[in-house]
């Protein structure tokens, strides 16, 4: 599907910023331990810098390379909605830069349910996206691929088209999953009662 799978990588490579479609919203992201790529992430969006970024993989076993041991109930979130629109915020490893999570100790993780995001994150080196969504802070998140030109044009290296696989347009639900215990940090596409 993708056709310019090159470019991404030499873009990323290259201390670059790219601009996708999720399952969710759009997104815009880079290699996580390019700390140049994400200082410019913060710089695009005008973003407060102890907002952190999460990351995102076309499967949690690259993911897993990020966070210390998930606890059991978070594992049964990751069984039940991976690849999904759920952000799951957990202990990370030495392996998450402190550039990446505003100096937490934890790191948010997804695996969006969406072709063109998952073709993208295969083709990269790490498989892993340091992201946040496509928009300037304060403002709305972009929903179609117009919107993110709209939005990122002249500030991404790069804006990825989504041939067909469409954002739904509403956000990730955010829940926190420290010491068994669960925390919704953010109710969004899918409804969680704890």
């Amino acid at each position: 599907m993708l056709k310019n799978k090159d470019e991404i990588v030499e873009v990323l490579n290259n201390n670059g910023v790219i601009a996708y479609v999720t399952d969710t919203v759009w997104g815009l992201g880079c290699l996580p331990n390019n700390e140049k790529a994400v200082k410019k992430i913060y710089e695009i969006k005008k973003r407060e810098a102890q907002k952190p970024l999460i990351l995102m993989s076309n499967d949690i076993y690259h993911l897993l390379n990020y966070v210390k041991p998930i606890p059991k109930i978070g594992q049964q979130l990751i069984k039940k909605y991976f690849p999904g629109a759920l952000t799951i915020v957990t202990d990370k490893n030495e392996n998450t830069p402190d550039y990446i999570t505003s100096n937490m100790s934890t790191v948010g993780i997804r695996v969006p349910d969406n072709k063109v995001f998952q073709e993208i994150c295969e083709t990269i080196p790490g498989h892993v996206l340091a992201t946040t969504s496509a928009n300037l802070s304060h403002q709305p998140s972009a929903k179609t691929y117009e919107q993110a030109l709209e939005n990122m044009t002249g500030l991404a290296d790069l804006i990825i088209e989504d041939y067909g696989c469409h954002a739904k347009g509403l956000e990730s639900t955010v829940v926190g999953v420290m010491n068994n215990e669960l925390r919704i940090f953010r109710q969004g596409e899918i409804h969680l009662e704890i």
